[in-house]
């Protein structure tokens, strides 16, 4: 049975005014009758309502946090350091993961509106999402375009896209795939491929751009080529395994890069030359700009470029 107002008020031997006082931090109450109100509520493992403190014009100290997945240890990763650096600021979350679908983005969407959160940080890779046009709530983007008035915070995925491709260069690769895909939307994403493609057609070599929509991975890769632009380390160590399972050795017969380099791909595979999306500074920097939008909704924020850098094994 779900603990109410009144039990709590029971079991602390004061009026259902004073503990809505305690919770709603109102008032001046001794510290005794606070702390008795305290451990009634832990002992019955009372839930403050957030909706109830929300329509009293009380912050609900909720923050929901929408992603694509959290399959991608990237995106695991980038989640959790947003998770703690929010409760250290008194805030918690309710994190989503919108499975790429969009119906089950909408879903998510109403359902954390509805519980009155302060904020969104969203990460969704489904477009056209019309609620994003429409949400007066405050709301942060990572890495993605969702409407107009929305800030996007990201790092600087046109020098990472550079710095991917001079590795590659400077490796002498003859035969090199860059894996694209069909996003046309005006999302920074875009940008670390067009960096790694400027900087191929500046030093005059060639490519071959691969839609990762058409791509049958088996099939593909190698004996083909000796060197691949892959855009994510999930996709990078995919087409690694098939490699391996030829014969090849990686850094040696072939070359590829991932992109993000988090601290568990990192760990696990060493030898993978990737950019790193640096995480810590990424959350806090989406933390910021949510933050100044919930203290000023109409004021127009432009969010730092955060700068990433490239992890290149060691010979």
């Amino acid at each position: 049975m779900v603990a109410k107002l009144k039990d709590v008020a029971q079991l602390a031997g004061v009026s259902v005014t004073t503990v809505s006082r305690v919770i709603n931090s109102y008032g001046s109450l001794s510290q005794k009758t606070i702390d008795k109100v305290h451990a009634a509520m832990r002992e019955l493992n009372y839930q403050p309502n957030a909706l109830a403190r929300a329509m009293q014009g009380k912050p609900s100290k909720f923050i929901g946090l929408i992603f694509p997945n959290l399959t991608n240890p990237f995106f695991a990763e980038l989640a959790n350091e947003l998770e703690h650096q929010l409760f250290k600021q008194g805030y918690k979350t309710i994190i989503a993961s919108s499975a790429e679908n969009p119906e089950i983005e909408h879903e998510y969407l109403s359902m954390l509106l509805a519980n009155q959160v302060d904020g969104i940080i969203s990460s969704s890779h489904n477009l056209d999402i019309e609620e994003y046009h429409q949400i007066s709530a405050p709301i942060v983007s990572f890495d993605r375009y969702l409407a107009d008035d929305i800030p996007i915070v990201q790092a600087d995925s046109y020098q990472g896209g550079q710095l991917a491709a001079k590795y590659l260069v400077d490796h002498q690769v003859k035969r090199l795939a860059v894996i694209v895909d069909e996003d046309t939307s005006a999302s920074p994403t875009i940008n670390r491929i067009q960096g790694a493609l400027d900087y191929l057609t500046k030093q005059g070599r060639s490519f071959e751009p691969l839609a990762l929509q058409d791509l049958d991975f088996a099939a593909t890769f190698p004996g083909k080529y000796d060197g691949v632009l892959a855009s994510n380390d999930v996709q990078a160590l995919t087409i690694y395994n098939l490699y391996r399972q030829a014969g090849q050795m990686v850094n040696k017969d072939f070359f590829i890069t991932g992109y993000d380099g988090s601290q568990l791909i990192r760990r696990i595979a060493p030898f993978l030359p990737t950019v790193i999306q640096p995480i810590p500074a990424l959350a806090q920097e989406l933390i910021a700009t949510l933050m100044k939008r919930v203290e000023s909704p109409k004021e127009k924020v432009t969010p730092a470029l955060i700068p990433i850098k490239f992890h290149q094994p060691q010979a």
